[in-house]
């Protein structure tokens, strides 16, 4: 919890002068997309709360906010701790992904795309997997994800999107051999980066319903193997 906390002391400047429950709630809904808080986690009001230097009831209005996404939950005398997924929390992500992600796609328009931010995030998980951290590569491909997503140009699927991504992360935190769970994808992010830089936008909306299906299949295995039908 220690190296959590001086994390989250680092991100303290991003709070400005007007410190507000959004604001920290953004912070905390990044380092469990980062995978900071693994899914079970307690989250300490008084440890949280000192070390972004916030009051007891901004935070709780922040862990309210977050609780309203299924990111956190509220245990009776116990306190909040960061939600644990059910298999059909998983289903229904990919779902969600499935839907707005493959609709992004079909939507893009004519070619040329600006794929600069998913060509950054191949790169990413590419040097990640050399440097044998598949931790930060399933952080990569979720920023390539994120970075498809933000193609559409819409905030409103952006920030509907950002709690999805975020509840992702917790699906991937019960993965036991995570290399098995995040390679094949640094070769199918490439793929599908080179399939939109070609223009193909109809090859790249199959290739990604597939991809998801795929994905979706080998994340409910890991579920069913670690956690069980209730979660």
């Amino acid at each position: 919890m220690a190296e959590q906390l001086t994390g989250l002391a680092d991100d303290r400047a991003l709070l400005g002068r007007t410190s507000t429950a959004e604001r920290v709630s953004d912070i905390l809904r990044s380092r469990i997309a980062e995978g900071y808080f693994p899914p079970g986690t307690r989250l300490s009001e008084d440890s949280i709360g000192g070390a972004l230097g916030v009051s007891r009831n901004t935070l709780r209005e922040s862990f309210r906010l977050l609780t309203h996404e299924r990111l956190l939950v509220h245990e009776l005398n116990r306190g909040v701790f960061v939600r644990v997924l059910t298999v059909e929390d998983v289903e229904d992500i990919y779902r969600t992904r499935s839907l707005v992600e493959c609709a992004v796609v079909r939507g893009l328009g004519e070619p040329p795309y600006v794929l600069d931010g998913l060509a950054e995030a191949v790169e990413d998980g590419r040097r990640s997997a050399r440097e044998g951290d598949w931790k930060a590569v399933g952080t990569a491909n979720i920023h390539f994800h994120r970075e498809l997503v933000a193609l559409a140009g819409s905030e409103r699927t952006d920030e509907l999107m950002r709690s999805v991504f975020a509840e992702l992360r917790l699906a991937f935190h019960v993965v036991d051999d995570p290399r098995r769970l995040h390679e094949p994808y640094i070769a199918r992010n490439a793929e599908l980066l080179k399939t939109l830089e070609n223009g193909e936008r109809d090859a790249a909306e199959l290739m990604l319903a597939v991809y998801l299906d795929n994905s979706l299949k080998r994340v409910v295995e890991v579920y069913l193997r670690r956690v069980g039908d209730d979660g």
